[in-house]
């Protein structure tokens, strides 16, 4: 193998290390400005879209140990992205890039370690982001505890109001504390 090559791929393997997931594309027909406006579009993510030979990036995900399946897709005209950020965010965009220019067509993609067919790109291109998806658990998580205090406060408002002044939950801060009464079978002992 000469030289360049072995830079190539060095340089492949270098991207593809770096990013937590690599998608390949077909980008038969995509003119110029527009490959150049879905380049400006995934620079906003944090991603990237290069195109290498097909040869290169096999030999580069052989060296990533990506799953062999994946060469079976690296054919024709393809273009390779990768991000430093999530995946969601980047299956975005191309999916709504595809939809408003019919191009470039999604053939498969790699997220750690394995191998994304086109059906479950679209469908994280479909999820919310990171952050949304924790807020969505977060709120998930509290809305229970929300709930039965919810649930205690109008049980106690109903059963007469706000508890008195004399419970032991308003007694004042300077009050002394109520002294339980010992069981019986602990006195007689």
């Amino acid at each position: 193998m000469n030289a360049e090559k072995t830079l190539l791929i060095e340089d492949v393997l270098r991207r593809v290390n770096a990013s937590p997931f690599l998608l390949v594309v077909d980008y038969t027909g995509l003119k110029v400005d527009k490959f150049a406006e879905l380049r400006k579009r995934l620079g906003a993510v944090g991603a990237e879209i290069h195109v290498f030979k097909n040869n290169l990036v096999r030999k580069a995900a052989e060296k990533a140990g990506y799953p062999d399946d994946l060469s079976t897709h690296l054919t024709g005209q393809s273009a390779f992205v990768t991000g430093v950020k999530e995946i969601f965010a980047t299956a975005k965009i191309m999916k709504n890039f595809a939809a408003e220019f019919e191009k470039p067509v999604m053939k498969a993609g790699v997220l750690d370690g394995k191998l994304l067919d086109v059906a479950t790109i679209k469908a994280l291109a479909d999820l919310p982001s990171r952050e949304v998806l924790y807020s969505m658990l977060l709120g998930v998580l509290q809305a229970p505890g929300s709930a039965l205090a919810r649930a205690l406060k109008a049980k106690a408002e109903k059963d007469g109001g706000p508890a008195d002044s004399s419970s032991p939950a308003e007694a004042p801060a300077d009050a002394p504390a109520p002294v339980e009464a010992a069981p019986a079978e602990a006195v007689a002992a």
